[in-house]
Formats: structure tokens, C-alpha cells, sequence
């Protein structure tokens, strides 16, 4: 025990020494941990915007909505002389034309495909809200009760539509956060009305509010809630506008047309599609792909085998992405790390010269009994002091340098405890690893010839 005691004893003298010449070159130990404080600074700050850039991927996946596909129309304009899209019109003369993307499309996929749980149809126009003299801008969107669980939008007050208001296109609304905010500041807006376009509407249901990054993508079937007012599919096709609907004057000039068999200069007729978007959930993952590939043939066929629709999967596009930010992050800790790798070996060339330095200090050690483990533990104790050092204001500067780049940037940073572990255990493991060989060396000195140095 008092052996024990004693080797425990020696150990702590020699750190205390090895504090001791620390502080006697504070300004050269300072410099020495230069390197080791700007890695691990380069190496949290780095992994803190990794983290971040996934958090988003992550928050955009849940946005988008789990196991959904998204159908956007991609092409508008026919031609009624031979009944082939433009792009088309030179391979697919004499086939019938595409009516573009409709109701019947988004009814045909939830009855026919087993595999997919969900759909609803979407359809946006710009409008004003009005109510007691004051108008708002707003996005009108014809929607189906599912759409608010597809695209995981809360209902904050009141509750989504139901069957029978879907099914009739009744006069009802779920109004965003800033409509409300407008109108209905100071009250419960369910089952108040507003008035947009001709028609007044009665408030169901606010949405809560959600908070967008700047990457958030219409096309992956994301977008602000905020300024939209939300009324059935139906609702908007009887009650605003059908775009499906053909001006009898145009189609009886078109009909002309094609009596008198005028090809060249027949008027080209713009198929605007029914709706803009048909959002489709898929019951398992797994069934994400091959689902969309069923999607694309059906349509297809639907639509004379025209490409006027684009099928995309949300959810892989941001799987794909997660997957480059983990190699970006993966190279971004790499370089971070040179840093650590350069400031070890600062440390290893000061420390071999401070052996040097100190030889004659060395020497008398060795003289007055210490033994080469003690002139081991010193170094060692000294180069590893200066890197755990350098490592926790090296933590800070990196924390710190982290948010400067969120506020002054704009880019969203994450500081993870692992990272700022590993940081740590690293510069500790630098410094006793690269502290070790000068350790040696000062060890493996002859007293006599220090003495006489």
C-alpha cells in the first residue's frame, strides 16, 4: 500500500513539473497548441454544418410525407389537327391526344394499384381573400381530406374536411397560419366565413404553421402552407374554375378545322391540366419504386402514350442526397483532421527541441534519482497538458465559429456531443502520441553528458 502510495506520489510530482514548465513558457506553449486548437475548432464547426445539412434532409423527408410519390403535368399544348402533342406530333400522327392530367387519373391510381394506401388530387389558383373590407393575396388549393396526413400539415383548430363536404364540394375552408393572423388575430376563425373570388367560404380549420429551409422544393411536393386557403377537390372545380372544360367557341372552330381537313394551319388548342399536382402514398417502402413504375405505365396508357406527366419519388431524391452529404461530411472531417495530424506534429518538433533546450535540466533530474520513467512521464505529461489545452479552447473556438456561420451565412448548424468528444479525445490522443518520442529521447540521456552540456 504505502508503495502504492508512493509510485502515486512520484507520478503526480512529475506533472506537477511538467505544469510548472508550462506555465514558465506560457507564450511558447500557447503557440505550440496553435495547431491543435484550429483542428479540433476546423473539425466541430465542419461536422456541426454536416449535421446540419442532414437535419434538413431529414426535416424535408417529413415534410414531403413518408412512402409518397408526386405526379406533376410537364406539357400543356396539343395539336388538333393530328392530335399529337408539339414535341410529339412527327412520331405520333393520327393518335388520339392527351385530356392532360385530370380527377379521374388521381381516382383511377387509388382504385387500381393496390399497393398505394392514399392519393389526393391538388389544384392551385391565386386569389384574394376578403373579409370586413381588408383582401389578402392568397393561394386557393383544391385538395382532398387526406392531403393534410400525405404531407403531414397539423390542423392547429377545428378539423379537416369531411367525407360529405369532399364528396359534395361544399362551401368549407381550411385557412394558414398568416390568413389567420390576418383576419381572424384576436378570434377563433372556425366557423367564421371569408370571402375568396365569388364565394364565401366557412373556416373549418386553421393549419398549423411551418417553418421552410431555403432548399424546400415545390417539385418534391413541399410548400408553405401559410398563405393558402385549403377547400375540396370539388368544391374548386364547381364552384371557381374547371381547366378541364374545352370554350364551346374554340372547339366548334376546332371541329371546322378539321372538316375541312387543314392540317398545317390548324389552330393549336392549350390543354391546361385539371389539376396541378396528384400527391400518391405508397403503403410500404419498400413498394416505393415499383409502385411508381405501375404509376407511369398507367398513365401512360391513359394519356396516349404521351409523356405529359412526370412521376417523382420525394423520398429517394432526398435519400440521394442525405447519401452526398454523408460523403461530403466524410470529406470534410478528413481535411478537418489534416489540421489535427499538423498540430500533433508541431508538437512533437517544439517538444524535441524543448528536450534540447533543457538538457542540462535533464541531467540533474537524473542525478538526484530520477529514473527514465519519471523524465517519461514529465514530457509526456507536458505535451499532453498542451493538446488537452489546445483541445478545450479549441471546443470553443469551434462551437463558437459553428454559430457565426448559421447567423452570418444562413447555413443551419448542428453542434453534436460526439463531435465535440471525438474532437477531444483526439487532441488528447495527439498529444501522447506525438509526445511520446520526444519523452523517449529526453529519457535516453546520458546524465553525465547532460550535465556536462
Amino acid at each position: 500500500m504505502d508503495k502504492l502510495k508512493h509510485l502515486y506520489t512520484r507520478y503526480i510530482h512529475n506533472v506537477i513539473i511538467a505544469i510548472e514548465a508550462i506555465m514558465a513558457n506560457t507564450v511558447k506553449s500557447l503557440l505550440t497548441a496553435l495547431g491543435i486548437m484550429f483542428g479540433v475548432a476546423a473539425v466541430i464547426s465542419m461536422l456541426a454544418i454536416g449535421k446540419g445539412a442532414q437535419q434538413e434532409v431529414l426535416e424535408q423527408i417529413k415534410l414531403v410525407g413518408v412512402n409518397n410519390i408526386i405526379i406533376t403535368p410537364v406539357s400543356e399544348t396539343i395539336i388538333e389537327g393530328n392530335g399529337t402533342s408539339e414535341e410529339d406530333s412527327s412520331n405520333d400522327k393520327g393518335k388520339r391526344k392527351s385530356k392532360g392530367l385530370t380527377l379521374f387519373d388521381a381516382n383511377s391510381i387509388l382504385k387500381a394499384i393496390p399497393s398505394v394506401s392514399k392519393v389526393s388530387p391538388v389544384i392551385s389558383m391565386n386569389y384574394y381573400a376578403v373579409k370586413n373590407g381588408k383582401s389578402y393575396p392568397i393561394v386557393l388549393e383544391g385538395v382532398s381530406s387526406d392531403y393534410f396526413s400525405l404531407l403531414n400539415i397539423d390542423i392547429t383548430d377545428g378539423t379537416t374536411f369531411s367525407e360529405k363536404q369532399d364528396d359534395k364540394g361544399l362551401p368549407v375552408c381550411i385557412i394558414g397560419y398568416n390568413v389567420k393572423t390576418k383576419f381572424f388575430n384576436q378570434e377563433n376563425p372556425v366557423g367564421k366565413y371569408i370571402k375568396v373570388g365569388e364565394n364565401w367560404l366557412k373556416v373549418v380549420g386553421v393549419a398549423v404553421k411551418r417553418d421552410f429551409t431555403t432548399s424546400a422544393s415545390d417539385e418534391m411536393g413541399i410548400s408553405s402552407s401559410d398563405n393558402k386557403v385549403f377547400i375540396p377537390t370539388k368544391s374548386l372545380l364547381m364552384r371557381y374554375k374547371d381547366r378541364s372544360r374545352i370554350n364551346p367557341l374554340v372547339f366548334e372552330q376546332m371541329s371546322r378545322g378539321r372538316s375541312r381537313g387543314k392540317t398545317e394551319n390548324t389552330p393549336k388548342k392549350t390543354i391546361q391540366n385539371q389539376l396541378d399536382k396528384i400527391v400518391v402514398q405508397v403503403k410500404e417502402t419498400e413498394e416505393l419504386s415499383a409502385t411508381a413504375d405501375v404509376i407511369k405505365r398507367m398513365l401512360l396508357r391513359r394519356h396516349s402514350n404521351m409523356y405529359d406527366f412526370e412521376v417523382t419519388v420525394p423520398e429517394l431524391l432526398l435519400k440521394q442526397q442525405q447519401k452526398t452529404n454523408d460523403i461530403f461530411n466524410i470529406v470534410l472531417g478528413a481535411i478537418a483532421s489534416i489540421s489535427l495530424l499538423v498540430g500533433g506534429i508541431g508538437i512533437m518538433n517544439i517538444m524535441l527541441a524543448s528536450v534540447w533546450e533543457r538538457i542540462r535540466e535533464i541531467g540533474t533530474r537524473q542525478a538526484i534519482g530520477a529514473s527514465r520513467k519519471d523524465i517519461i512521464v514529465q514530457f509526456l505529461s507536458e505535451s499532453t497538458l498542451i493538446s488537452i489545452g489546445g483541445g478545450v479552447i479549441g471546443i470553443i473556438m469551434g462551437v463558437s465559429l459553428a454559430y457565426i456561420i448559421e447567423v452570418t451565412a444562413g447555413i443551419k448548424t448542428i453542434v453534436s456531443f460526439i463531435s465535440v468528444f471525438i474532437a477531444f479525445g483526439v487532441s488528447a490522443t495527439v498529444g501522447i502520441v506525438f509526445g511520446y518520442i520526444p519523452a523517449r529521447r529526453a529519457a535516453n540521456q546520458d546524465p553525465v553528458e547532460s550535465l556536462r552540456h
